[in-house]
């Protein structure tokens, strides 16, 4: 296996996790003890400050928060965008 490979799939293995982590913390505003458990708190720090940035761009409509679709789909163009100019090397 070249470097690169291992470069890429690494990237897009912290990707998937990063991704789990989000939902694992939207899922968790259904769950108030879970959001206020050592876990929760947790995934407030790892995933706030990716989320905020969208809701500044996105607020919430009829309290619904539509940030995280745009953060998640953010998300997945950059995955993509570096797995391309991985490759290119």
């Amino acid at each position: 296996m070249s470097l690169v490979f291992l470069v890429i799939q690494s990237v897009n293995r912290l990707v998937d996790l990063y991704q789990f982590l989000l939902i694992l913390y939207i899922l968790s505003g259904w769950i108030p003890q879970l959001r206020q458990s050592t876990v929760g708190h947790i995934l407030a720090q790892l995933s706030e400050p990716y989320l905020r940035l969208f809701r500044g761009i996105f607020p919430p409509l009829g309290g619904i928060d539509f940030s995280p679709i745009l953060a998640f789909i953010v998300l997945r163009l950059v995955q993509g965008i570096l797995n391309r100019a991985l490759w290119a090397l």
